[in-house]
């Protein structure tokens, strides 16, 4: 790389992604410049991270929060926006290079899509993007010629297999997953699950709304619904692993049948520095794999009967349309009346199922169409769930 600094937006540089992007980019400033951040709620953290990085700009997207943010940085060169809507309108400035998409759920969905019209590089960590409108994502990014590089650990790890296979194709993708807290519970100990035994997850270091879906394996069914799109396969190449050690991240076989993992101990900031440096590969004084630590890999087959929400969103996928978005949506309302105890945990997926069935279907939707199925099954959701 020359001496010329790559100019980064961070949306949602508060939560657990983008601070650790932060992380990231402490390390190698000689890499890269912080040219803006953004976030929802928290302007404690943004105001803190503003002072420190100093980037040109910074949008807070709860408007209410507005004085208190431009008040903070008001001796500071920073120019300081409010709204959703100015998070769409700063991913276009001219100097940023690439956009980290950190932001959780389908508040991502929009800045995403400015993005890739003004030719940016994303870094995509926002998983719902693809979820809810991968066709139309693959499109814009064919169409303004936007590269995007996967920042999930799972699909940063297909992303580094792919690497010099350009002419090879895909036979088959081995998407792993942890498991989860509840990966040994049986149906009737899920059914009287806390919030903060789900909360708890055993390897990865997560936001809650993230967790939860970890813990539901809605994660991994979202996961399965991004890599179709990320890598332009059938699901039905995709198989889903429980593999509790949570050190291969992620595997792709060839038609030879020879396969290729990517291995390392849990830890974020890796597929975040790649995606941030690639092609390069940076030094980085993260834990190294220590094999007398990790000498027994296992793997096992997911269970979609105990654990329905992955189930349903290889319905709603195969359904495709406007399915995976009212899926998303559904998800979003249960997960958020999970964490405020107005909902069991297997209650959730009984909502999402419901949700599925009364919404509208459209079979070849448009931008449009996406925002108003979100709305309806978010209020059909609502209306679920406090059955």
């Amino acid at each position: 790389m020359g001496n010329e600094k790559k100019q980064i937006a961070v949306l949602g540089s508060t939560g657990s992604i983008g601070t650790q992007a932060l992380d990231v980019i402490r390390e190698h400033r000689d890499w890269f410049e912080v040219y803006a951040l953004t976030a929802n709620n928290n302007a404690g953290l943004l105001i803190r991270q503003a002072l420190e990085f100093q980037p040109e700009m910074v949008v807070i997207a709860n408007e209410s929060k507005y004085k208190e943010v431009k008040e903070a940085l008001a001796g500071m060169p920073v120019k300081v926006w409010a709204g959703q809507e100015a998070i769409s309108q700063v991913v276009q400035a001219e100097p940023i290079q690439l956009v980290l998409t950190a932001m959780v759920g389908y508040a991502g969905l929009k800045p995403t899509i400015r993005a890739i019209q003004a030719k940016k590089t994303i870094a995509l960590a926002n998983k719902e993007t693809l979820v809810v409108a991968g066709e139309l994502i693959r499109e814009l990014a064919l169409e303004n010629e936007a590269h995007i590089i996967p920042v999930d650990s799972e699909h940063s790890a297909i992303f580094q297999c792919l690497a010099g296979e350009a002419e090879n194709p895909i036979e088959k993708i081995f998407l792993t997953a942890s498991g989860g807290p509840f990966r040994t519970f049986s149906r009737e100990q899920l059914a009287h699950v806390t919030k903060k035994e789900a909360l708890q997850h055993p390897n990865w270091n997560m936001g809650a709304k993230v967790t939860i879906d970890s813990a539901s394996m809605m994660n991994k069914g979202f996961e399965m619904i991004e890599a179709k799109w990320l890598f332009e396969v059938d699901v039905s190449q995709i198989e889903i692993w429980v593999h509790p050690q949570s050190i291969i991240h992620s595997m792709v076989q060839f038609q030879d049948s020879s396969v290729k993992a990517q291995l390392s101990v849990p830890d974020m900031r890796l597929p975040i520095q790649y995606a941030l440096t690639y092609p390069h590969r940076v030094f980085s004084n993260f834990e190294r794999l220590d094999f007398n630590k990790f000498s027994n890999l296992t793997f096992e087959k997911p269970d979609t009967q105990k654990f329905r929400h992955l189930a349903l969103a290889y319905e709603a996928v195969a359904k495709g349309g406007n399915m995976p978005c009212i899926l998303n949506a559904a998800n979003e309302i249960a997960v958020a009346a999970f964490l405020e105890d107005r909902t069991g945990f297997l209650a959730m997926s009984d909502v999402i199922e419901k949700t599925m069935e009364q919404v509208s279907f459209i079979a070849s939707p448009d931008l449009d169409d996406y925002m108003q199925t979100d709305a309806e099954a978010r209020k059909v959701a609502a209306s679920l769930r406090g059955r």
